[in-house]
């Protein structure tokens, strides 16, 4: 099965972009799933590829190259997200 891949698009000196990192690696841990990788995307390095996914502010998550959040989601949206993701791989 291939890995959930998420990707968190921040920029330096965001605060409420530290805090998501802080977020996601708790779900996945209380997932349980090694099947979810995860990367920070600096918006200032990667600033095409961001506004190809309509990122428009930070921070912004991606899963599997479709931007799901456009801004910091609640704890409960994010598991949700990730479980539903991880679900519909197993059927």
């Amino acid at each position: 099965m291939k890995p959930i891949k998420v990707e968190v698009f921040s920029s330096p000196g965001c605060s409420k972009c530290g805090q998501i990192f802080d977020v996601l690696q708790t779900v996945i841990q209380e997932l349980g799933s090694e099947r979810i990788e995860w990367r920070e995307v600096n918006v200032l390095d990667e600033l095409d590829y961001a506004v190809e996914l309509g990122v428009l502010s930070m921070p912004a998550i991606a899963i599997d190259g479709e931007l799901v959040f456009k801004s910091h989601p609640p704890t409960s949206k994010l598991r949700e997200a990730l479980e539903t993701r991880l679900q519909a791989q197993t059927v």
